[in-house]
């Protein structure tokens, strides 16, 4: 299996496991993420959702070999980056989180991370841009200028950096993130569901709103992107291990 989970009392941790190929997003992932947050939401005895990866990667971002898989009903793509949750999830990030990884991360709505790991949207590295929202969602967790750094070098940035600009809630030592997420978990489980849910789904909205103008304008740019020789030569490059030559067209 691809993803799997477990109980902890009214916590369901749901952990991606490809480790070997760096828990990168197929189809098998993604309906694998999609049974679960379906789990999540569906079963009145959990209250909360834990999202991790492997030790050493949270997650690669989309399998640019197969891709994702086709979008869920109930979540959209990779069965979380559409969903409309009513339950609280905290991202626990050790390793790597990059690519659709990051965009996994930024669907929930506590971060805990290892201080070891590290957050990146390399997509422009291959000729493309994060395409499961990550460009516009990035912008509301990130000052201006850190978000724009992000997506214009591709480079990554340390739990550190992204704990001290509101990415990241908790930093722990390497190893401890999920520790660290169930004891926030026990946190926000001591609270009134109804009540902890009912704030959320308004600093969702205030967050949030509407995305549909920004999803219409991100899948257009993206649409370009796919029809450029540049993607060709930046997927090329990434399977060869070359540097990739751009030609701007």
């Amino acid at each position: 299996m691809s993803v799997v989970t477990s109980r902890h009392g009214r916590v369901l941790v749901i952990r991606i496991d490809r480790e070997e190929k760096r828990n990168a997003i197929n189809a098998a992932v993604t309906a694998g993420l999609d049974e679960a947050m379906n789990t999540l939401e569906d079963d009145p005895q959990l209250w909360c959702g834990i999202l991790t990866g492997g030790p050493r990667v949270f997650s690669a971002g989309a399998d640019l070999a197969s891709g994702p898989g086709e979008p869920t009903e109930r979540g959209g793509i990779a069965g979380l980056i559409h969903r409309q949750r009513t339950k609280p999830l905290i991202a626990a990030v050790e390793g790597l989180a990059l690519g659709g990884g990051v965009e996994l991360v930024l669907c929930a709505d506590l971060v805990v991370a290892a201080r070891t790991a590290r957050f990146g949207l390399p997509e422009v590295k291959r000729g493309l841009m994060p395409d499961f929202g990550g460009s516009f969602r990035i912008t509301r967790v990130l000052p201006r200028n850190v978000a724009n750094e992000m997506l214009a070098t591709g480079d990554n940035i340390t739990a550190e950096r992204a704990e001290r600009f509101g990415l990241v809630n908790v930093l722990t030592e390497p190893g401890g993130a999920l520790d660290g997420a169930l004891a926030l978990a026990d946190r926000v489980i001591a609270n009134a569901p109804l009540a902890v849910r009912a704030a959320l789904d308004v600093a969702r909205h205030e967050t949030a709103g509407d995305e549909s103008a920004s999803w219409a304008h991100s899948d257009a740019a993206h649409a370009r992107l796919l029809e450029s020789a540049d993607v060709a030569e930046g997927i090329a490059a990434f399977f060869d291990r070359r540097p990739p030559d751009w030609s701007g067209r």
